[in-house]
């Protein structure tokens, strides 16, 4: 049986962004999904290669230089995970910029700030991991220069004000680039998709003791949006330009909207 061992969790402190208001905000999303999250923390890194074959590194390279973000920017990472998105926005912006990774599950944050003791690289000093709801952002209008998130949107609870929150710290002109899976309108495509998640990925969680944590994929997918329907949510929420790129064979789906 396939197994993994968290070495290494160093304590890390969750600092306060600057905030448009001051009292406790409650996360708002589904609790299970939530739970989901912490539950897979510990292999979500050795899953997410193993199920992409590594494809997972090249899809989130391709949306972090989608955002055009640039040394000095300010970036802001939604729904971090392990915070693979993070580390990317990192280089971009590099020693002279900031980015925070947000995410509503500490054990997530608690592997991402372990990943950032343990990497080398200067400009990750300047990561911050918070716990917080991507639905009620704690942070100024029009705040960052750039934002990611990678298979988060298809999660959260209420899309549209999901959207509303990243249009509104996101500065006049900025990006936000959103990796996740594609809801194909093409049948083969949408078949192949089912197939892959049937035959491959919930027999390779099982193998983690995960399948029931992975079944969920399926029923998420045809639950999201089409490509022209994340395009013109974003337009709907204010967005000057939106655009969705279908990658990897149409099995994955990149939204670029401009404020």
């Amino acid at each position: 049986m396939a197994t993994a061992v968290l070495l290494y969790l160093p304590p890390f402190t969750v600092r306060s962004p600057p905030s448009k208001r001051s009292e406790y905000r409650r996360i708002r999303c589904s609790n299970d999904r939530q739970e989901l999250f912490s539950r897979i923390a510990p292999v979500y890194d050795n899953l997410n290669d193993l199920l992409s074959l590594g494809q997972h590194r090249i899809w989130k390279r391709m949306a972090v230089s989608w955002t055009e973000a640039k040394t000095g920017d300010s970036a802001l990472d939604l729904c971090c995970g392990s915070g693979d998105l993070a580390f990317l926005l990192s280089e971009k912006v590099g020693g002279q910029g900031k980015v925070i990774g947000l995410d509503f599950s500490m054990e997530q944050l608690s592997v991402a700030s372990s990943r950032q003791h343990l990497l080398t690289k200067g400009c990750f000093k300047n990561i911050e991991w918070v716990e917080g709801d991507a639905l009620d952002l704690s942070f100024p209008d029009c705040y960052f220069d750039a934002i990611t998130m990678g298979y988060g949107l298809r999660n959260v609870v209420d899309r549209r004000k999901a959207m509303q929150e990243i249009f509104r710290v996101l500065r006049k002109g900025a990006r936000v680039s959103i990796l996740d899976f594609n809801k194909s309108t093409q049948p083969f495509t949408t078949s192949v998709q089912e197939w892959m998640i049937d035959k491959i990925v919930v027999p390779v969680a099982s193998g983690y003791g995960l399948a029931k944590e992975y079944e969920y994929l399926k029923r998420s997918i045809q639950e999201y949006l089409t490509g022209r329907e994340l395009e013109q949510l974003a337009l709907a929420t204010g967005f000057s330009k939106a655009k969705h790129y279908e990658i990897s064979g149409g099995l994955m789906g990149n939204l670029v909207a401009t404020r």
